[in-house]
């Protein structure tokens, strides 16, 4: 566990070092004192790359209702008798050609593990030892269940909930705070509970992105004619019932091309991931970049605005699959800018947005 917290002082009602309230009889069972928790939520990883850590982790992340929404009578059957008898071995060897396998895990948890330790630093010099820091995966582990029950176990009676997506999206924003609250509906005693909401305009986020393209194409071998900014996809019928995801999506390709002092045809948007019958959001990344190569649009970057850390999507479906598809296509250059990640920018961002959100929780110290 990454935490930023030290033991508060005990207060009049506090035992110092009993973990019991001054005034409680002898057989009352241990509290711990108070602190205010901030837990940041990511999507997911398997724990490892074989047929059944895969299988494990694919059927749980597409039994989720906010991923795939048809109904259950229909969808399970066809996901655990045919899709998980094949998709654990493609999916473990996309993993597989990204796995970190100095620490054995995927880049996701590596990346995700740092930006808590780089928060919960920050924290610290802000709040001192007021608040503790954590991070949970919705799929896989460390479990949002585990997480939560080991925060509020050590103290936690207000906890800040951050899922880490720029952009809201019911898949991914709506089901990280769905699964946080389950768990708040089976403990006993419920922490104070705060969300905090998509962040894809906030002044920070929005800089941070435009400094790591202006990196990227200053590092670029030659200089990219267009920008992608591609984001993962979502059906359209998502758009028409309600989730701003989209409209957040352009609104984001929008600022950062107002941040750059861009010209509209210097920046486009795209949409990833694509799978199943029914129509998506467009246009598909894969098929645009194809499409701009054969424009005579040789050189091009792509970056990933709605990721908030490289993963599986960015470092083997855009750095192969899309390239590939650029590359084939007849385009010369590819240029990938990486996620956010745990730059200081991107961590100085979150930071911001933290310290907003804990407003009336706690003061930052003198």
């Amino acid at each position: 566990m990454t935490s930023a917290h030290v033991e508060t002082q005990p207060t009049d009602q506090d035992t110092p070092g009993s973990g019991r309230l001054a005034h409680a009889p002898s057989d009352h069972p241990p509290v711990a004192r108070a602190k205010v928790g901030v837990l940041l939520a990511n999507l997911g990883t398997p724990d490892a790359t074989d047929y059944w850590s895969m299988r494990r982790y694919l059927s749980e992340f597409l039994s989720d209702k906010r991923v795939v929404d048809y109904a259950s009578w229909k969808w399970q059957p066809l996901l655990q008798l045919i899709i998980l008898s094949r998709r654990p071995f493609k999916s473990g060897e996309a993993y597989r050609s990204i796995w970190n396998t100095e620490k054995d895990e995927s880049p996701l948890l590596t990346i995700t593990r740092e930006q808590t330790r780089k928060v919960a630093e920050g924290l610290a010099a802000r709040f001192g030892d007021q608040v503790m820091v954590d991070f949970c995966m919705r799929y896989g582990n460390p479990s949002t269940d585990s997480v939560l029950r080991r925060m509020q176990a050590a103290g936690c009676e207000r906890i800040l909930f951050f899922p880490l997506y720029p952009q809201y999206a019911s898949p991914t924003t709506a089901t990280a705070n769905d699964q946080a609250f389950r768990t708040l509906m089976t403990l006993k005693w419920q922490p104070a509970f705060r969300t905090v909401p998509a962040y894809f305009e906030h002044p920070r986020y929005i800089e941070a992105l435009a400094s790591s393209v202006r990196e990227g194409y200053a590092a670029a071998e030659t200089p990219p004619e267009v920008l992608v900014a591609s984001y993962h996809g979502v059906p359209k019928r998502y758009l028409m019932e309600g989730d701003p995801y989209h409209c957040q999506c352009q609104k984001t390709t929008r600022l950062l091309r107002e941040a750059l002092g861009w010209e509209g045809e210097a920046i486009q948007t795209a949409f990833q991931s694509q799978f199943g019958p029914e129509e998506w959001v467009g246009p598909q990344t894969v098929e645009h970049v194809a499409e701009l190569a054969r424009q005579g649009r040789k050189h091009i970057a792509v970056v990933s605005p709605a990721f908030s850390s490289d993963c599986v999507e960015t470092l083997e479906e855009i750095e192969e699959e899309i390239r590939d598809a650029f590359l084939a296509a007849g385009g010369e250059t590819f240029t990938y800018i990486p996620c956010l990640n745990d730059r200081d920018d991107h961590i100085a961002a979150l930071l911001a947005i933290i310290e907003n959100e804990l407003g009336g929780w706690v003061a930052p110290r003198p």
